[in-house]
């Protein structure tokens, strides 16, 4: 039979008071509060020095210790010496143990404000460190693509297959849906204004050239970023995190050939392919507009886009696509190579490489069209 645990204040003296812990110091049952001792103290300003005896302790846990820690702090508080010397050894050592380091109020750093000046310094430096980090990425997956002209660079053509389907053929839905709308909404939008004029019939024109030079690559390559970067990012931070990647480096195998170089590859075979069948389907697209909406007949709208769009037009957009698929590559496999050894450091990776991949295509469309219209093509 357990005995509930109690305590009992002896006075022996003006300066001491003595704690007399009986019974059982359980946490399933209702334990004394330190307030009968802070009462007691009150009461005696005088005392100077509080002797624990805890020998008639029959069974004591967590719960012991929970009122030593609180009659202690309580102590310290109050200058009044603590004589423990009577507790049980284990309940001793564990008051030892959580008392060794106090709790600092002042610890915790405070923040100081940064001022604009500094702001800038920090990010410009993140800038150019970024920079270097990303020229020296670019560099070793242009040393491993060398290796593969060479025929010695280390990777799984099985590798390469599964990735080719799962950039490819699996992105097909999401990249139908897409495009198609991306044509309706621009022929919507042109045959609006071309109707004042009574110039529908260049919807055709409009939403042709506009899919094949340019939109077509680019939202492709946009979803692209979203789809498989993030996912190439995850991968790669998951491997980082468990290791794997070291793994690999024990082991001998570059893991810039290994891991990087097929899935750079798979994007960038890929990526023409998509941007052709993203033209079809926004061409598609604007089709119903004109058909339904503009009441031109669908032989007549068809004459009209292969009329006005050229070979030059479909290279840039291949070239483009080409390009926008290596940088979502570059992007995906770059960010999760410099991912952080824990579970959020994997988000963020994913959430870095589609932001990076998303603003290195459009900063690369400004470069194509601005050498485009250079050249006069």
């Amino acid at each position: 039979m357990t005995t509930r645990g109690e305590l009992c204040i002896d006075t022996p003296s003006g300066e001491l008071l003595q704690v007399i812990l009986t019974g059982d110091w359980l946490l399933d049952s209702s334990l004394p509060s330190i307030d009968q001792i802070q009462r007691a103290v009150k009461e005696k300003p005088e005392v100077q020095t509080i002797i624990l005896d805890a020998r008639k302790v029959t069974n004591w846990d967590s719960g012991l210790l929970t009122f030593l820690l609180k009659l202690h702090t309580f102590c310290t508080d109050k200058n009044i010496n603590l004589d423990a010397s009577n507790l049980p050894q284990g309940a001793l050592r564990l008051l030892k143990l959580a008392s060794t380091v106090p709790v600092k109020k002042d610890a915790r750093q405070k923040e100081k404000p940064i001022s604009f000046l500094t702001h800038v310094g920090d990010e410009t430096v993140d800038f150019f460190q970024s920079s270097g980090e990303l020229l020296a990425f670019i560099g070793d997956a242009l040393v491993a693509f060398l290796r593969l002209l060479q025929g010695k660079a280390q990777f799984r053509r099985s590798d390469l297959s599964l990735l080719m389907e799962s950039s490819g053929a699996a992105a097909l839905p999401i990249v139908t849906l897409i495009c198609f709308l991306v044509g309706l909404i621009l022929a919507f939008i042109g045959a609006i204004q071309l109707q004042l004029f009574g110039a529908q019939i260049f919807v055709a024109d409009l939403v042709g050239i506009a899919m094949v030079r340019l939109m077509g690559a680019i939202m492709t390559g946009i979803v692209m970023a979203g789809r498989t970067g993030g996912a190439f990012a995850a991968q790669l931070g998951t491997m980082q995190v468990n290791q794997e990647i070291d793994a690999l480096k024990t082991l001998g195998i570059s893991p810039m050939e290994f891991l990087v170089l097929p899935r750079m590859l798979a994007l960038a075979l890929m990526m023409p392919l998509l941007c052709l069948y993203a033209n079809v389907m926004g061409i598609l697209g604007g089709m119903v507009v004109g058909v339904w909406m503009l009441d031109i007949g669908f032989i007549q709208y068809f004459n009209e886009t292969a009329k006005a769009v050229n070979l030059w037009n479909l290279g840039i957009g291949l070239f483009s696509g080409t390009v926008f698929g290596i940088i979502v590559a570059l992007a995906g496999c770059m960010r999760g190579m410099q991912c952080g050894r824990s579970a959020s450091a994997v988000g963020d990776a994913a959430t870095s490489a589609v932001v990076t991949a998303i603003v290195g295509i459009i900063v690369t469309t400004a470069i194509i069209t601005i050498i485009c219209n250079v050249l006069g093509i």
